[in-house]
């Protein structure tokens, strides 16, 4: 139902009696409260949101005094639709034909922003569009930007295409001494659940394109992300849960995706405390990836709140400039990477290789790292089978894991294609390793150090990885602040 200004006033009443009547926006997640706070052995093992019931409201953003004209700047208008919506009970908020030039926009609960086809929202360039709260930059809360769509603490809302979300190029960047504020990314909830993304088209560069941060229940499905030209990453999961990654082609200038929790002692001491700062049960499928810079998957480097429970399946990567996944972290960073699934993946393209553990030096140290044996974090369980490489580089580069916190449990089955060199891995125990079936390769095909488990025979033995220097203990324990 679309409501004209002319009719508000009698639509007013009996939309009330309906609201007041039934809820009118379902829930898009098939986990009750109590499975959302539930052990991770507990929780559901795939990620199905719900489908939601038709929005019982809708309201036309043209209806409220957006012009879409594309040199009108229109925040005002489709904001106040926006709030409208929420306050009325919710529903959607429609965004007809047109090019609306905008400022940051906040998503509300129970209510759902639909773009039509042929319908653009542009982010303006004017950094004060955006206002400075608190954001997540690199694993830390910091002072910065919104982003150009964002929500906090908000419950079934999202955006739905087939339009297109044009941030302003110009905007990107990394904070500096002189500029210290995050840039705004482009799509940004925050402690948020229910969430769907699905259906539209972005464009920006020099920053994350879709962001969610303490998130529960996330849908992403049928999007289409180009964010080249810089290093502006595709999808930034970052302490949430259950989140489903679906039917997405991606072509960026950094990682096409990125898994993080956190960075050093303030993301560390918040584990059995704050039971949403673990990125745990996300599943990535049907996925087309291209990268330019570094790599398609990234899992970490900001891992300090732990990662587990990561499935990706039935994926296609065309180009990366590293490795088309790529495992990292660093002592300091304290936590655990466990529980790591990929299967039926096609690689082709790469700088690098197929796969890469870099658990020695990758990222940022950053202020207040976890010190000690206890800051090195836990791997285990990583499993990846049925791969087709064509000429990738490497095939994998497993060199890079601590000895005192050597990756328990490896999987590597049903691998064919090209390649240049083969498997290269260090301090890994209950390796499997099997059905390997590439050929173009020079030297041994499995070369390892201090590494024991299945599949091993014939392996030539080589130089183990230089270790970085051991994190002090500082003088005072860390505190939250």
């Amino acid at each position: 139902m679309v409501i004209s200004p002319i009719k508000r006033r009698s639509f007013l009443k009996s939309a009330t009696q309906t609201l007041l009547a039934a809820p009118a926006f379902a829930t898009l997640s098939s986990l009750s409260p109590i499975e959302l706070l539930a052990e991770p052995s507990q929780k559901s093992s795939k990620t199905k949101p719900a489908a939601p019931a038709k929005p019982t409201l809708t309201l036309n953003v043209r209806d409220y005094g957006a012009t879409g004209d594309g040199t009108t700047k229109d925040t005002i208008a489709l904001q106040q639709t926006i709030d409208r919506c929420a306050v009325l009970g919710g529903g959607e908020v429609l965004i007809p034909a047109g090019n609306y030039l905008t400022g940051a926009l906040q998503l509300r609960s129970n209510t759902l922003l639909r773009l039509a086809a042929d319908a653009i929202l542009t982010g303006t360039a004017n950094m004060d569009d955006y206002p400075v709260t608190q954001v997540r930059w690199e694993g830390r809360w910091i002072p910065g930007h919104t982003a150009l769509i964002y929500a906090n603490d908000t419950h079934d809302t999202g955006i739905v295409g087939p339009g297109k979300i044009i941030g302003a190029d110009s905007l990107g960047g990394r904070p500096r001494p002189a500029t210290p504020l995050r840039h705004p990314a482009l799509i940004e909830p925050i402690n948020c659940t229910n969430l769907r993304f699905e259906d539209f088209s972005t464009s920006y560069h020099l920053m994350w394109s879709l962001h969610p941060t303490l998130c529960r229940n996330v849908t992403i499905k049928n999007l289409t992300i180009r964010s080249t030209g810089g290093n502006g990453d595709g999808i930034d999961i970052d302490s949430c849960q259950h989140v489903l990654i679906d039917r997405c082609d991606i072509a960026t200038g950094d990682d096409c995706i990125s898994l993080k929790s956190g960075r050093g002692a303030e993301a560390a001491s918040q584990i059995g405390v704050n039971p949403f700062i673990t990125t745990e049960d996300v599943t990535i499928t049907n996925c087309t990836f291209a990268d330019a810079i570094f790599a398609c998957i990234g899992i970490g480097s900001e891992t300090s709140g732990g990662i587990r429970n990561v499935r990706i399946s039935d994926c296609k990567f065309t180009l990366a400039k590293t490795f088309a996944v790529y495992i990292k972290s660093r002592p300091g960073r304290g936590a655990f990477i466990e529980d790591i699934t990929a299967n039926n993946l096609e690689v082709s393209g790469t700088t690098g290789g197929f796969l890469r553990f870099n658990i020695l030096n990758s990222g940022l140290m950053g202020e207040d790292p976890v010190p000690g044996d206890e800051g090195i974090p836990t791997i285990k369980n990583f499993r990846f089978t049925n791969i087709k490489v064509t000429a990738v580089p490497t095939l994998v580069e497993g060199t890079g894991i601590h000895p005192h916190k050597p990756l328990d449990g490896f999987t590597l089955a049903s691998v064919t294609g090209t390649c240049a060199k083969g498997i290269y891995l260090a301090n890994i125990k209950n390796a499997d390793i099997r059905d390997i079936k590439v050929t173009g390769f020079t030297g041994p095909l499995l070369n390892i150090s201090n590494v024991t488990g299945k599949g091993l025979a014939g392996a030539a033995q080589i130089d183990p990885p230089k270790l970085p220097d051991p994190i002090p203990t500082p003088a005072e324990p860390y505190k939250l602040h």
